[in-house]
């Protein structure tokens, strides 16, 4: 029996760098993310915060596999960060009941009522 010999050169993967995180459960949360939404990923960089004496502190980033889903990637990375900012949002006393209300939410869970300028 033959070998069929494997060559790398019919196989061709172009990476893109998506987004560079704070740290690495910002890198895991987002890569987390883009698998809900099945969008290939990988982490690069994770575990060279272990030499952080001797290196310059590098972050780990997030790589997209697929070109295809490059275009998605970036919308999905803008809503990422845009709930990331949401979620440390300064609670709110709700208009309709006076009820003390997390940041992250636009509606009072006692009664409904919108957050005013929401």
């Amino acid at each position: 029996m033959g070998s069929i010999p494997i060559t790398r050169s019919s196989f061709r993967a172009a990476m893109h760098r998506l987004y560079q995180a704070g740290d690495r459960i910002e890198a895991q949360l987002l890569s987390d993310f883009l698998e809900r939404h099945l969008i290939d990923n990988a982490i690069f960089g994770d575990y060279l915060s272990g030499a952080i004496g001797e290196l310059p502190a590098v972050s780990p980033s997030i790589w997209i596999v697929h070109d295809e889903d490059r275009e998605r990637a970036l919308d999905l990375l803008q809503r990422f960060i845009s709930d990331t900012e949401r979620a440390g949002a300064s609670s709110w006393v709700c208009h309709g009941c006076g009820e003390l209300v997390d940041g992250c939410f636009d509606l009072c869970w006692r009664c409904g009522h919108e957050r005013s300028g929401a």
